[in-house]
């Protein structure tokens, strides 16, 4: 009986011990970032997350500039912002694979506190049906351009007189999620594993965790998961989730593993049907 007491102390007291050595030794330390008077520039923000994410910080008061290729669009977008906010937005109409084009844009937008990165391309096809070009095009703007916007938006970023804490954002596939259209069989049951999220929703959950600061933002169960999951050495400002992150691990790999059952049972259904079909 005793034993089974120390054993349950023991259980109780542990995660509270970590919880107190991370609130002391985790680096970097929470921070707050406000957008509030401050500027935030979207790339990929004529439609989509991206307009999602320009609406949401012109509500709280930010000064918002948006990027993409396609004027029209542009011109669209900040329409219709205007239309819901009273408030203007700066459009710049710029490919992100061509650096001296979003150089450009950067520079006529003025001084960064907080770019998010949210362009992106995503041809969803069989690897064996899709050609290199279209590889090679992902890449170069999902990848390149990516560290195009950067390499143009950081010196001013840090070289920012007594403007607070300024952050850069990349959004990932897995907020992908909210994107349904012209995709293969294949894709729409793995996504199906999962929920579609709306880019309003996504839009709120990634301006709040740019906002603290959060290095991983999760927009549901899944991505809490993934998060949690590819973790490794990435930054944590919240012991608690570094609490949870430890504690959770066996829990995370048997969730996963029933996430992995149910994703390769609906595939091996799907291949016995497209075999049958290929037979007819």
């Amino acid at each position: 009986m005793e034993t089974m007491y120390l054993l349950l102390l023991s259980t109780l007291i542990s995660p509270l011990i970590l919880y107190l050595i991370f609130a002391v030794t985790l680096r970097p330390r929470p921070v707050n970032i406000p957008v509030r008077d401050r500027h935030v520039f979207i790339s990929g923000g004529s439609s989509g997350i991206g307009i999602a994410l320009a609406y949401q910080a012109v509500l709280q008061g930010a000064r918002v500039s948006i990027l993409a290729r396609n004027i029209a669009k542009l011109e669209e977008a900040r329409d219709s912002i205007r239309r819901s906010t009273g408030v203007d937005v700066g459009i710049y109409s710029a490919d992100v694979r061509d650096i001296v084009a979003v150089k450009r844009a950067v520079d006529e937008a003025g001084e960064i506190d907080v770019l998010i990165c949210n362009h992106g391309v995503f041809y969803a096809e069989e690897l064996d049906l899709q050609d290199s070009e279209t590889v090679k095009f992902m890449v170069d703007v999902n990848l390149v351009g990516t560290l195009n916007l950067i390499k143009a938006a950081l010196p001013a970023m840090k070289n920012r007189k007594n403007r607070g804490p300024g952050s850069i954002a990349l959004v990932s596939s897995q907020a992908g999620q909210v994107y349904n259209k012209k995709r293969p069989k294949m894709t729409r049951i793995i996504v199906a594993q999962s929920s579609v999220m709306k880019a309003e929703k996504v839009a709120k959950i990634t301006l709040k965790g740019i906002q603290s600061g959060t290095f991983l933002i999760h927009c549901n169960f899944q991505g809490l998961l993934l998060s949690l999951g590819s973790a490794g050495s990435a930054p944590q400002r919240s012991p608690l989730m570094a609490v949870v992150g430890i504690a959770a691990a066996v829990a995370i790999s048997i969730i996963t593993r029933v996430f992995q059952y149910r994703l390769y049972g609906s595939l091996e259904r799907w291949g016995a049907q497209k075999k049958k079909l290929a037979k007819t």
